[in-house]
């Protein structure tokens, strides 16, 4: 179940708030000028859909967001526990960094926790199905997938170079929650 924990920057042993309610979680979010939606996550895939698969189930809200926020370009990207690559790629997002551009994700299926380092907060988002998560640009934050990952999720993005991180060098992400699944 998707949730948002609220801590002081330097107090990871207890979150100020805990919300559990989706609507909630979008409002506290906008305040911080993050998107978060709910999109209907129904469409009928196959057993391991291949990406154009994945985006024409969900043509008219990639559409949507392009016409909205001028996103130029659109993959998928999955992840499942015997992965061979798995332990590298959970490795990448771990360290907070920015980027350049919003970072968009929409979970298909599964789940993932983004950590967002706003001002004297840190915000701890776990997606799962149906969410819509935009981390604005040059947003500190980090991404945990978990030691056996199992997602599928949209991603967008201005950049046609795809996801280009500039790490931070701030060891934060070290003292904040890990996603156990």
């Amino acid at each position: 179940m998707s949730n948002l924990k609220i801590y002081r920057e330097g107090h990871p042993e207890s979150p100020e708030k805990i919300v559990n309610d989706k609507l909630a979680m979008a409002d506290e979010l906008n305040r911080v000028g993050v998107r978060y939606e709910q999109w209907e996550a129904s469409a009928r895939l196959s057993e391991q859909p291949e990406q154009d698969e994945v985006i024409a189930a969900y043509r008219d809200d990639i559409e949507r967001l392009k016409r909205e926020e001028g996103y130029q370009t659109v993959d998928v990207v999955s992840m499942t526990p015997d992965h061979p690559q798995k332990e590298a790629a959970r490795g990448k997002f771990l360290d907070e960094h920015r980027h350049g551009e919003d970072e968009v994700r929409f979970f298909v299926e599964g789940q993932g926790l983004f950590t967002l380092h706003i001002g004297e907060r840190v915000y701890e988002v776990l997606c799962t199905k149906g969410d819509l998560i935009s981390v604005p640009a040059n947003t500190p934050h980090w991404f945990d997938m978990g030691p056996n990952p199992r997602f599928t999720a949209i991603r967008l993005f201005n950049n046609p170079e795809g996801w280009v991180a500039n790490f931070t060098g701030d060891d934060i992400a070290l003292r904040f929650n890990r996603l156990d699944n």
